[in-house]
């Protein structure tokens, strides 16, 4: 059955258009599916699914990384790819097998479809789902679209007090809140950030959260760091020079916090040096947990890992992590919307990705808008 609940609230005037890019490495705006007329007569929509009207999107450094190189290791670009993963918007309407959401609803949309019956999606992992859909990796269409179907249980209620940015922003906050579980960090524990990125400083914010001291955070841009520091004013900061030695790295962290080693080490960058360096600098039986995504092999000095009994560990995006960071954002506890640097209308998508892939602009979370869809 086809047939939907439409909504009577908004009805939506105009054409879905998708920010694309393709293997040659173009990046442009265009007509996308479902249609408009598909989508003010409710129609094409399969059992369990929802349309959502997007109203704000974040460009992911994933999302560059496709327009620029094509491919993620083995997720390549291979024809022409709708991008963004990162969104948030209102319910248009639902298939009649849908109860738990109504036209009106305000979502933030996980962008995953795993397919619930393999092991990982079984125990509750589905991270790890060998078959899953992620929305914007190709060639899986994404997000950055006026008009998405989508399955409700991938569609996450908003209380009023949030708003759209901030559901955009629960992607974000899921995966260094993934991170932060498995990495264990807690009240008391010596911490070092790589990275002052958006992950990084997302990370940042969540290790301030979790009471961690001393705290620090290294990049090599000396303007993040100072935007670091006015968001976490009692973080300390390193900015890193790349004639600087990985012992070099781990003398720096030791003098800023005073003679205290890191229990933890948070990698936010996936960059081989970054990574060797914070495996110096971690303290025995610490840990150095890889949040960031690097290349497809590397080199690590193995014996510092093993006469040292470091655990270095690694992750996948996220799993059941989209209720947490409501509740984080809700109570206040996480504030985000200080990351958001810069605004963009859909139709103004390609300004919007050069300005959040030039390191000149200051640029920490770029937002796509569509607040008239």
């Amino acid at each position: 059955m086809s047939t939907t609940q439409t909504v009577t609230a908004i009805q939506p005037s105009k054409a879905n258009i998708g920010v694309y890019t393709n293997p040659e490495h173009e990046l442009w705006v265009a007509e996308a599916e479902p249609s408009l007329e598909a989508v003010q007569k409710g129609e094409g929509l399969k059992p369990g699914e929802v349309t959502i009207s997007i109203k704000s999107t974040g460009i992911c450094g994933s999302d560059i990384h496709f327009w620029h190189a094509g491919c993620i290791g083995p997720m390549i670009v291979k024809s022409n790819q709708i991008l963004g993963h990162e969104s948030a918007g209102t319910i248009l309407a639902v298939h009649p097998s849908v109860t738990s959401l109504k036209p009106g609803d305000r979502v933030a949309i996980e962008p995953n479809i795993p397919c619930h019956a393999c092991e990982p999606c079984l125990t509750g992992r589905y991270n790890g789902c060998d078959t899953v859909a992620f929305l914007s990796t190709p060639p899986v269409p994404g997000l950055l679209r006026r008009y998405v179907n989508h399955p409700a249980v991938w569609c996450h209620k908003m209380p009023d007090s949030m708003t759209f940015e901030d559901g955009a922003m629960l992607e974000p906050l899921s995966v260094a809140l993934a991170g932060m579980q498995r990495a264990g960090v807690g009240l008391g524990d010596p911490v070092v950030v790589c990275g002052a990125g958006p992950i990084g400083l997302v990370t940042l914010l969540c290790c301030q959260a979790a009471g961690a001291c001393p705290l620090v955070i290294t990049d090599i841009d000396a303007g993040r760091l100072e935007f670091a520091k006015e968001l976490v004013p009692s973080v300390l900061t390193h900015k890193v020079e790349f004639s600087h030695s990985a012992s070099d790295f781990a003398a720096s962290v030791l003098s800023l916090m005073d003679g205290v080693e890191p229990a933890v080490v948070m990698e936010c960058t996936g960059v081989e040096s970054s990574i060797c360096a914070a495996i110096q600098a971690v303290k025995f039986g610490g840990k150095v947990f890889v949040i960031g995504v690097g290349k497809n092999e590397m080199k690590i000095p193995f014996m510092r890992l093993s006469t040292r009994e470091i655990d270095l560990q690694f992750q996948y995006r996220y799993c059941n992590t989209w209720p947490r960071a409501i509740r984080l954002v809700k109570s206040g506890v996480i504030d985000l919307r200080k990351l958001v640097t810069h605004r963009f209308k859909l139709e103004e998508a390609v300004e919007a990705f050069r300005t959040a892939a030039d390191p000149r602009t200051g640029a920490i979370k770029v937002q796509i808008q569509s607040l008239d869809g």
